[in-house]
């Protein structure tokens, strides 16, 4: 199976910079799923006094979500491809976002946080190891902090299997073959099969800490596929047994 990781990974980003918003474009519903993610934060008062990390922003299809979901929030944005955050950097945005080229494990010795609230578009597929992002993640997050994870997770029916290899082998690995990046649409095919399912994922996030995980599904095409994980940063050790 071709899944890439680390170096491989961000330099396979970086040369698809080029076209990905075009490609993400031909996703139904890909900008309205992040959308309903961001919003399911629940940021009081449109975010305002909130600071915000956008853990993967990509070029910053994600980060527009936040913006629209909690448009007086303090957003900061990062991403270990310099390509993708050139794109992003090409686009208008307020002063109160701004974009660091970090990775997820970096953020720990980055200064940093706290943070009132994480989202988290397509990141912890990519990460070789998961469990240590969302310590640090915890780590990042004020006590009772919101954690919101958007993420292709499938559901467990073989039918979800099945449809999720029909979309990448007629539609998305063609997509990226004719830009000159199919290993990387490659890696998104085979990266969705080996990745955690839903309830797994969500069990990987209460033994991270968090308290209150659950999975929420996309609408659309993406039923199934595609989900939010929501959670908080437990405050007590109470919290992170339930």
């Amino acid at each position: 199976m071709t899944v890439l990781r680390d170096q491989d990974l961000v330099h396979a980003f970086d040369h698809a910079s080029r076209t990905y918003d075009r490609l993400t474009a031909l996703n139904p519903g890909y900008r309205t799923g992040l959308l309903r993610s961001a919003r399911r934060l629940r940021l009081p008062h449109d975010g305002a006094g909130l600071r915000v990390l956008d853990l993967g922003c990509g070029t910053g299809a994600s980060t527009r979500a936040l913006l629209r979901a909690a448009p007086r929030a303090r957003i900061t944005a990062v991403d270990a491809s310099a390509g993708m955050l050139e794109r992003a950097l090409t686009k208008p945005w307020p002063a109160r976002v701004r974009f660091r080229q970090l990775n997820a494990e970096g953020l720990a010795t980055a200064g940093e946080g706290p943070f009132d609230a994480v989202f988290a578009a397509y990141l912890f597929r990519n990460v070789t190891d998961p469990d240590r992002v969302l310590g640090t993640v915890r780590a990042l997050l004020r006590p009772g902090g919101r954690l919101a994870v958007h993420e292709y997770s499938l559901g467990g029916s073989p039918v979800h299997r099945a449809l999720w290899t029909a979309v990448c082998q007629a539609v998305i690995i063609p997509a990226g073959t004719l830009t000159g990046d199919r290993d990387l649409y490659r890696h998104l095919w085979h990266s969705v099969l080996t990745f955690d399912t839903a309830p797994a994922f969500t069990d990987r996030l209460t033994r991270a800490g968090f308290a209150a995980a659950r999975a929420l599904p996309v609408a659309g095409w993406q039923t199934g596929i595609t989900h939010t994980f929501l959670a908080n940063r437990a405050t007590a050790p109470a919290e992170a047994a339930r």
